[in-house]
């Protein structure tokens, strides 16, 4: 190569924000699924339609890509828990808080605290130490979630908040965990296969609480068809390979910072989709999430 010809930017710089920016603009996308589809079937016959068709379309993949399973057991059990933690109960308790009628807007709020909870555990439980500006990243994130679902707190006013908040405050503890739990014992596996192995026990707990506590019946109308393959193809196996991808490459906490943009970008999708306006503070909160990731992924 001579003096003159420039230097080809490194795939790992271009990644560094790619990756994180698309899952962010796919994983948002997951209220709006719920929106579409959860009118039609109960949201735990929802989610075991959804597991059931990422098995069988990622089966499919593993079988023609041939690729690798894990080698030793012990990986098996710790890539099965990461994803009944991760998906399985995140899923399980976003879903059941929607189709019991707290706003999604509330929803993304207590999920909007994961980032701050993460941090604390991989403060507390990993060793990972966060300087003083990742700190003031988060606080200025969590601040930002707030103002931008304010505006929708008043949907819930005088309702018994408990029942609606316990399945979301489960789906906050459950994506914590899991995060955790993946960083620290299964940092590496083949996304394919990895993504068999995670959703299998999410099936068969979600199948086992659905045949307990609903009547499995689904209406397949153009509403509910569009949901599940966009949550299948866009949510369970583009932004999921994603977060196993970024779990690899950053710390838990770079990771979990990530979720403060999921609710202001919610947000700007259902203005573009539904129209539901967005006000001042909504504004003001969407710019102090960005700078709190970006202080945070410094």
């Amino acid at each position: 190569m001579s003096a003159t010809t420039p230097a080809p930017v490194p795939a790992d710089a271009a990644a560094q924000w790619a990756y994180p920016a698309l899952f962010v603009l796919l994983w948002s996308t997951g209220f709006i699924g719920a929106k579409f589809g959860l009118p039609d079937a109960g949201p735990l016959t929802f989610l075991s339609w959804r597991y059931a068709a990422v098995l069988l379309l990622m089966g499919a993949v593993v079988l023609w890509a041939r690729a690798p399973w894990p080698r030793a057991p012990w990986a098996w059990l710790h890539i099965g828990v990461s994803g009944l933690l991760v998906h399985g109960v995140y899923l399980g308790g976003v879903f059941t808080a929607i189709g019991r009628g707290l706003p999604a807007g509330l929803t993304a709020l207590v999920v909007g605290l994961q980032p701050l909870v993460t941090a604390l555990g991989a403060s507390l439980l990993q060793g990972e130490r966060l300087r003083p500006p990742q700190w003031l990243g988060l606080g200025l994130g969590l601040a930002g979630v707030g103002l931008v679902v304010a505006q929708k707190a008043h949907a819930a006013a005088g309702a018994p908040l408990l029942p609606l908040l316990a399945p979301a405050v489960l789906a906050l503890l459950g994506i914590t965990a899991g995060t955790l739990y993946q960083k620290r014992f299964c940092p590496a596996f083949d996304l394919r296969t990895g993504a068999l192995i995670q959703f299998a026990p999410c099936l068969v707990a979600t199948l086992a609480l659905a045949a307990a506590t609903e009547n499995l019946q689904v209406r397949w109308t153009g509403h509910f068809v569009f949901a599940l393959g966009w949550l299948v193809l866009v949510l369970s196996l583009g932004a999921v390979s994603l977060l196993n991808l970024l779990i690899r490459r950053g710390s838990a906490v770079h990771v979990a910072s990530l979720f403060y943009l999921t609710p202001p970008t919610a947000a700007l999708i259902a203005w573009a989709l539904f129209g539901e306006t967005l006000h001042g503070l909504a504004l003001v909160g969407m710019a102090l999430a960005v700078t709190g990731v970006w202080l945070v992924r410094r």
